[in-house]
């Protein structure tokens, strides 16, 4: 998004310009390292064009920013300059880019302070592997076959399989699977391993399912149908049950959703399982399970339903930059091997065998997933799933106390609730909105601090937007029940 960009640039721009002088005291930049007076004058203009550029979309959608193509982007971003003859003698160059690397960092460390609105786990520390960045690991190819090439770090990538197998009940001759660059290309392979083994199946997505999904039906050229979905965000299987039935001749893919992009909304497994089978499609479905954020959450949540390969499921993906926490995007995708033949061709050039979406892979990757397992384990999960469960009731809470609507599902940390009016807000605290609703996803790194501070500076901006009723909040009952609704007619 080209008003991603602008914005970036916008914190950068302020945090160069005057070399923002609060976060020099306590992050001072060496002497040496002080950005020459035309690398803060270029940054300061592009984030004062990018702002007034914003300013403008939002008036032209009323309030609401708008998506704009091709605006900005080459005026605001950082060039890149062909070196001068004498650069290496003088090492202005090289002077420059550290200052500007070094200001890049100090923005990073404040948008992170008002990360909300994304499901990322901000708290890491993989100063032991800085050892490895030296050195192009590359896992092409399959993972449990080893190619020609020999930088590679399959034998951490299948230690991170074999504990994803453990925790979906699948042992180590019965599962096929591989670290992936993301949890969009889970949903890729699962739905095309689906295809594979039903070449003429319909794939079935509910509403509220992440845009991935539909992406596949657009690249794979399948049939897919929407179903409904019931206020909580799960899927409607009453609704499920009627699509189904208008086309019972042909086998059914079906994308489960283990927490949805927007409510956090745990997909009912069991119920969607017995829908086929008393539809008259057992044996012929094949069902896949996107659990990017919530797929690693829910072993840990007490009396939530399981994900399991003990029940005739084909595939389950999850993300690895997500509740995990690394640094780079990457996920886990695990199916079962008696279908991954469907998908695998031989591959001379790599002496591999390639049933992967990519052809090189991100081989730092696994090694990241390793360390953290190793680090974690299970106990470490556990105690951190029940951490974010704790924070996003009290983040729930303290909303509804302060009169605004918010709802949170039983078995999610994604807290919904209405859309804040001002949108430089929105940018401030990066929140993920769709219509009259926003919400904060509770990671590990999202602490009662945080919240209160985003808590106290919402409570404060409200009294302003809405100030003598001019103006009033949203209703927002249509999007998560009127019982979670505090606006003036259901207040």
């Amino acid at each position: 998004m080209v008003g991603s960009v602008g914005n970036g640039l916008a914190d950068l721009g302020a945090s160069m310009n005057g070399f923002n002088k609060a976060a020099a005291a306590a992050d001072p930049l060496p002497m040496e390292m002080e950005p020459p007076a035309e690398v803060v004058a270029a940054v300061a203009a592009a984030a004062a064009e990018g702002n007034g550029n914003g300013k403008a979309e939002e008036a032209a959608s009323n309030g609401r920013r708008e998506i704009v193509m091709g605006r900005n982007v080459h005026t605001s971003c950082f060039a890149v300059k062909e070196p001068d003859a004498d650069d290496e003698v003088t090492g202005e160059r090289e002077a420059t880019m550290a200052s500007v690397l070094a200001l890049y960092r100090r923005s990073l460390v404040e948008r992170t302070k008002h990360h909300l609105g994304y499901p990322y786990n901000l708290d890491f520390d993989y100063g032991a592997l800085g050892q490895l960045q030296h050195f192009s690991i590359n896992n092409l190819g399959d993972p449990f076959i080893e190619s020609n090439y020999g930088v590679h770090s399959r034998q951490f990538e299948v230690g991170v399989l074999d504990w994803f197998a453990r925790l979906w009940d699948l042992e180590k001759d019965e599962y096929w699977g591989y670290i992936t660059n993301c949890g969009t290309e889970g949903n890729l392979h699962g739905i095309l391993v689906g295809r594979e083994v039903f070449p003429d199946g319909i794939l079935y997505a509910s509403r509220e399912s992440h845009y991935s999904v539909f992406k596949a039906a657009r690249m794979y050229r399948m049939d897919c149908v929407k179903v409904d979905t019931l206020m909580s965000g799960e899927i409607d299987c009453a609704d499920f049950q009627r699509k189904i039935l208008q086309n019972r001749d042909k086998p059914a893919i079906i994308n489960v959703n283990i927490g949805t992009t927007v409510k956090g909304a745990v997909d009912d497994l069991d119920l969607v399982i017995k829908t086929l089978e008393e539809s008259g499609f057992k044996d012929r479905f094949y069902i896949h399970c996107d659990g990017a954020l919530f797929g690693l959450m829910i072993p840990f949540v007490k009396k939530a339903p399981k994900v399991t390969f003990k029940k005739p499921i084909g595939s389950v993906s999850v993300s690895g930059h997500k509740f995990v926490g690394c640094p780079m995007p990457c996920g886990v995708q695990i199916t079962r091997l008696e279908h991954i033949n469907a998908l695998s061709s031989n591959v001379e050039y790599l002496a591999s065998r390639d049933a992967t979406i990519m052809g090189s892979r991100n081989g730092h990757a696994p090694i990241f997933l390793w360390y953290t397992l190793n680090r974690k384990g299970y106990r470490g999960f556990q105690k951190e799933v029940q951490k974010c469960l704790r924070n996003a009731h009290y983040l729930k809470d303290r909303l509804m106390e302060a009169g605004i609507g918010a709802m949170l599902n039983e078995l999610s940390s994604t807290v919904v609730f209405e859309r804040p009016k001002d949108e430089e807000f929105v940018r401030r605290w990066q929140l993920a909105c769709e219509g009259n609703i926003a919400h904060v996803v509770v990671m590990p790194s999202v602490n009662i601090d945080k919240l209160d501070y985003f808590l106290n500076e919402l409570v404060e901006k409200r009294r302003t937007w809405y100030q003598g009723g001019i103006s009033k909040a949203p209703c927002i009952a249509r999007d998560i029940g009127v019982e979670n609704c505090l606006c003036g007619l259901h207040k």
